[in-house]
């Protein structure tokens, strides 16, 4: 039987770890969630899942809920140490199968975890400057 050697992922419990992610993290949505990810202050993996009643009641907000859990517990070996995670259910879930929502997180966790550039964060290069002075104008 293998052991799996990495440690079990722990979950965001507090609210202001959720406030956290949500204002300082960076976000990207799928059909299925909106994935919050954040700089953690420990060096572990951390993940918080949330569903709020537009999901559905109490039986299809669980559901959601195990399927984000188990999606993100089968692609944690790639997650990069030291990040914090919200996931935030969205009302497609409940048509989704697991494997569906596994693919959408691998895909959407690889775009989060990849170096970002000026540009990508919505920063707009500095306009080229006229080095002229201004009072000596020709007509």
């Amino acid at each position: 039987m293998l052991m799996n050697k990495e440690p079990k992922p722990q979950t965001l419990t507090l609210n202001k770890e959720f406030r956290h992610a949500y204002y300082q993290g960076k976000s990207k949505a799928t059909p299925y969630f909106i994935c919050y990810m954040v700089r953690g202050r420990r060096g572990l993996v951390r993940y918080g899942i949330t569903t709020s009643k537009k999901v559905g009641g109490a039986v299809q907000r669980n559901r959601a809920r195990r399927l984000l859990r188990t999606a993100f517990l089968s692609i944690q070996d790639q997650v990069v140490p030291g990040r914090d995670f919200v996931f935030v259910a969205r009302e497609k879930i409940l048509t989704a199968k697991s494997w569906q929502v596994a693919a959408a997180m691998k895909k959407c966790l690889k775009t989060l975890q990849q170096p970002s550039s000026p540009t990508q964060r919505g920063a707009q290069p500095k306009p080229e400057t006229d080095n002229s002075p201004a009072g000596n104008e020709k007509p």
